[in-house]
């Protein structure tokens, strides 16, 4: 399964209201035996909120505060590398759905996914990966029902 950015961009954030969705799903499917990935992606997508100013939509830390939040990342998840076959794939997913805009970096996580032999990801914008088939979209609050059902 991917962590989307939008997951991990908030797993910085202990006073955001999505913080303890975020916190709890990344604790809880790594014990429901479920593998937690990133790529590349991933990584600068976060680096870019993260070095934005908070007036800006951004957290205002620092490139070292941003580099230190990274390494521990990096050591939470499965590392996927950036290979070749992504450009391709994500070129033909923006054309077979007509993608357009912002979008286009869900693609190509889609397409990392796909290159990778992921199936799943975990975030909190459902809409924008629901577009493309063989994907599971799962929202923490879902990973939160699920476990409360199961017993977690």
């Amino acid at each position: 399964m991917l962590v989307d950015t939008s997951v991990l961009v908030r797993a910085l954030q202990p006073h955001h209201p999505l913080y303890p969705l975020a916190d709890r799903a990344i604790r809880v499917l790594p014990e429901q035996r479920r593998k937690l990935h990133i790529v590349p992606q991933n990584l600068i997508e976060l680096w870019v909120v993260a070095t934005r100013p908070l007036g800006e939509n951004g957290l205002g830390m620092t490139p070292a505060e941003t580099a230190k939040e990274l390494g521990r990342i990096k050591g939470m998840f499965l590392f996927l590398p950036e290979t070749p076959a992504i450009y391709p794939a994500w070129e033909a997913l923006v054309l077979n759905h007509a993608v357009s805009g912002k979008p286009s970096h869900d693609a190509r996580l889609v397409a990392a996914m796909q290159v990778h032999g992921l199936t799943a990801i975990l975030t909190f914008g459902k809409a924008g990966f629901s577009r493309f088939s063989g994907i599971e979209v799962i929202h923490p609050a879902d990973v939160l029902a699920s476990a409360i059902e199961e017993g977690w």
